[in-house]
């Protein structure tokens, strides 16, 4: 096969990837009814959070890296959603992960965040949202720190901060 057949045959694959990638995630931008205990109309997220919160919580968006001030917090306390202040993350699991995005090895218990397929960027993450209200956290990727190995890749915009 020659070179051009080969890129050609590559991006046709590609292609195929994509478009599979985009059939099987036929989620909406907001959670479907009955999914969560806390659940308002878009009209109602949109009075209670500013048009960024909405943007990241609601339509699963995300915020420009080493744009949150929680990315540099170092205080002792909790992270909540934003949302719903749903309690999320402890302190002591946060971590530097360089990433430019707030980053914990774990949640603050297994119930508080929920977990989902994303295939928006064709390869299968792992999104990460809260379990109250169902607002888009961030991901979850596998090159964590010890305990876990686990790195919650957060929106900082997708949380508020609660000092202890």
């Amino acid at each position: 096969m020659t070179d051009r057949r080969k890129i050609l045959a590559g991006t046709a694959a590609f292609a195929a990837l994509a478009a599979l990638g985009a059939c099987r995630d036929t989620r909406t931008a907001t959670a479907a009814p009955g999914g969560f205990p806390i659940e308002l109309s878009p009209e109602e997220w949109r009075a209670r959070l500013t048009e960024a919160e909405f943007a990241v919580l609601r339509q699963e968006q995300t915020e420009p890296p080493f744009s949150s001030p929680l990315n540099e917090n170092r205080a002792v306390g909790t992270y909540v959603c934003v949302g719903c202040a749903n309690p999320v993350y402890a302190s002591d699991t946060k971590y530097d992960s360089g990433t430019g995005w707030p980053s914990f090895w774990q949640p603050i218990s297994s119930q508080a965040v929920g977990t989902k397929p994303d295939y928006k960027l064709i390869l299968p993450r792992t999104e990460v949202h809260c379990a109250r209200c169902g607002g888009h956290l961030g991901h979850v990727f596998d090159d964590g720190p010890p305990p876990t190995g686990k790195r919650h890749c957060i929106n900082g915009i997708a949380l508020d901060f609660v000092a202890a």
